[in-house]
């Protein structure tokens, strides 16, 4: 079974483009909607960057996202948290 290992703390993730965060270069970050609904999430190359791909989260779910230590997150809604993670075992 694997496991995360927490390597930063959990922030809500910015909802716009221009303050979007790359969780302290992380390659991997773990994102849960603490709401109901749905909320997008947008990677992109740099803070207000060009897009490299997004997707709804539906309230509730949780995902683990990898991506490159330069790419940045952010979310539709500050319902979005997400933390720097590895995976281990």
């Amino acid at each position: 079974m694997a496991r995360s290992l927490l390597v930063g703390a959990e922030i809500a993730c910015p909802t716009n483009a221009g303050a979007a965060t790359s969780f302290g270069a992380a390659t991997v970050v773990r994102l849960v909607n603490t709401g109901t609904t749905p909320h997008k999430i947008t990677i992109l190359e740099e803070q207000s960057g060009n897009g490299i791909g997004s997707m709804t989260l539906p309230g509730g779910s949780v995902e683990y996202v990898e991506k490159r230590s330069s790419y940045v997150i952010f979310s539709a809604d500050a319902e979005v948290l997400g933390t720097r993670v590895g995976f281990t075992g």
